[in-house]
């Protein structure tokens, strides 16, 4: 069946759900440690004031509005404002450096920058003079020192007056979203109404969110999955959003918010994961059992296989000591989750299932609005991404990506890049023709740059991503993200990087969680030197890490296991370059500020399958 969009625009979305749903409850804040909730309607009197506000400030249809912060109620009403003045909302991380929003602004010609306290103002003023095309810029709370430049979000709102939207066409660009640019210069996807209303729509159809629902927004609102999800997606089928505190926070607000539904990155099912194994390694090797045993019969029942009443019995009792408390530490009602922005792991995907979690996995790019493909109820492949959503097809091109077919056992898949088509596809990158050329076929279709293979029952696989995969010196070619995401499911491993560019083997560098290790330590009562670089120098911790790797490495291929590595105690983080603000690794920038280190790796001498990683890791 055809596929068409409900909605034409955002503007529709946000008209249609202010209409359905006024007296619902729709953001949730935590204020002096209560939640306080606005409806849909009092959001709507925010938006219309506030439209009026950016008018005031010069901004039109066809201008640019830049925002740098995290989420809260002010960036959602500036983002719909936007949208009903015909403006394009350009978002950034306040992780990101005054260097980065310095490139981001002058790049798209913003002329009004939204900010969102007085410390990222302070680091944002020197921007007013140097971007022309920036004129004003608002801060979302705190005191503007009275610099006539610099409105605050509050006066906007008591000086504005009701203000109708001016309804922009489905081709009028919506957003601009910039890339993380883990390989070069940062781009902005440019998406119009049109593309990001058809990916509403879409999910609409796929995922069955009602009024009743109630999310915790956890992903930044600057990034395409978490602004699609919550911003768009649970907004228009009158879901209610509690806004996350904080990362470190995440645990506490499910608990006391209890939401149905959750949109997140994989990290929070590793973290739940990694923790259960953990605390499991301190109950009685009775328990232990019983629940490998009801883990095992999960996976059966997921085969197809009827369980018998004894079976039942077993996982009813895992579910009721355990399985039960871990739904509990994530609200307790949780009716299912989707997943998108980085791979989940099968082995946490599966985990998180049986302890019944229905975790649905996605994909997708900036560049498709984002969603692409994604599982859903009655259509679910533990391992894949999902079948492609309504009005969205998927191909894939045997000659965009290199691999070791001989290697896969499945000589008869057709793997290589996958190619995406639909009103989702962007419209190109902004001011970047050639580059936009270079991503399009010649129908029309959007080359992702990730590698993958369709199923005979049309569920995508990914297997890769073409710029980070390299050829080893035996010809063979590595995809090092999946035994990176298996290392980082270790509870003493905080990040990862594998190498082999044109090496005989790989080598890897380990990030070391050093309180993870110092409770290792103390549980086995063993004493360990107190600066992190002696630690990691300790004969015993590198004995630890070496086996780590060589267990998690062990269902990989030979060629693809690392055979040497070393362990720095220093965070890969954005200040420094190496990943960025949604936490891709930017390999390039690990490399630089490793390189002597990976070559020492190569200096002693290890060759593939001679032993296991080696024991005498170095710090950095």
């Amino acid at each position: 069946m055809q596929f068409e969009s409900r909605y034409k625009t955002l503007v529709d979305v946000y008209e249609s759900s202010l209409s359905a749903y006024g007296a619902r409850d729709l953001f949730g804040t935590k204020k002096g440690g209560e939640w306080v909730w606005i409806t849909y309607a009092e959001f709507g009197g925010l938006v219309e004031r506030f439209r009026w506000g950016l008018a005031s400030l010069g901004v039109q249809r066809g201008d640019r509005v830049a925002i740098v912060s995290n989420n809260r109620v002010g960036w959602a009403v500036a983002a719909h404002a936007s949208y009903g003045v015909g403006a394009a909302l350009v978002p950034m991380y306040e992780a990101q450096s005054p260097k980065d929003w310095e490139f981001v602004v002058r790049d798209c010609g913003a002329k009004a920058l939204l900010v969102a306290n007085e410390p990222v103002l302070a680091k944002a003023m020197p921007l007013l003079d140097a971007v022309p095309t920036l004129k004003n810029i608002v801060l979302l709370e705190g005191t503007t020192h009275g610099d006539p430049r610099v409105s605050s979000y509050a006066s906007l709102l008591a000086s504005g007056r009701a203000t109708p939207s001016s309804h922009p066409s489905p081709d009028d660009v919506a957003a601009l979203l910039y890339t993380s640019g883990t390989t070069g210069i940062p781009k902005g996807v440019v998406l119009s109404h049109g593309n990001l209303a058809s990916n509403v729509s879409a999910s609409q159809q796929v995922f069955a969110i009602t009024p009743s629902d109630r999310a915790l927004s956890i992903l930044p609102w600057a990034h395409a999955f978490g602004q699609m999800a919550d911003l768009h997606m649970m907004f228009a089928c009158g879901a209610a959003i509690a806004i996350c505190e904080g990362v470190d926070k995440i645990l506490d607000n499910l608990a006391e918010v209890k939401p149905t539904v959750l949109a997140c990155v994989p990290t929070i099912f590793n973290r739940v994961y990694t923790a259960v194994q953990q605390q499991l390694a301190h109950r009685p090797k009775a328990v232990q059992r019983l629940v490998t045993y009801a883990l095992s019969v999960n996976a059966r029942e997921r085969a197809g296989a009827r369980l018998r009443m004894h079976e039942q019995a077993a996982v009813a009792l895992v579910d009721k000591i355990v399985f039960a408390k871990v739904r509990a530490r994530l609200g307790g009602q949780l009716r299912f989750a989707i997943s998108g922005g980085a791979a989940l792991s099968r082995d946490v995907a599966e985990f998180i299932d049986s302890i019944g979690i229905k975790v649905y996995e996605g994909y997708g790019l900036t560049e498709t609005s984002p969603t692409a493909t994604v599982n859903r109820r009655g259509a679910v492949k533990i391992g894949s991404v999902g079948r492609a959503l309504p009005g969205v097809r998927v191909q894939i091109d045997p000659a965009g990506g290199e691999h070791n077919p001989e290697e896969s056992g499945e000589p008869s898949r057709q793997e290589g890049e996958i190619v995406v088509y639909g009103p989702n596809v962007m419209k190109g990158y902004f001011n970047r023709p050639e580059e936009t050329a270079a991503v399009f076929t010649a129908d029309g279709g959007f080359r992702t740059g990730d590698m993958g293979f369709l199923d005979k029952d049309g569920f995508l696989f990914i297997t890769g991503r073409i710029k980070e995969q390299y050829k080893l010196e035996n010809g063979k070619y590595v995809v090092p993200s999946p035994l990176e995401e298996q290392l980082k499911l270790s509870p003493y491993v905080a990040n990862a990087m594998i190498y082999g560019d044109n090496k005989p083997y790989n080598v890897a560098l380990v990030v070391a969680n050093i309180p993870a290790i110092r409770k290792w330590a103390a549980e086995a009562r063993l004493t360990l030197p107190e600066g992190p670089e002696e630690l990691l120098r300790d004969e015993r911790v590198r004995a630890l890490f070496a086996g780590e790797i060589a267990a998690r490495s062990a269902p990989f291929k030979g060629f693809e296991r690392i055979q040497d590595f070393a362990v720095v105690a220093a965070e890969f983080t954005v200040e420094s370059g190496m990943i960025t603000p949604k936490m891709s690794l930017r390999r390039r920038k690990v490399v630089e500020a490793y390189g002597p280190l990976i070559e020492q790796l190569y200096a002693r001498g290890a060759r593939p399958g001679a032993r296991k990683p080696d024991t005498t890791a170095r710090s950095a």
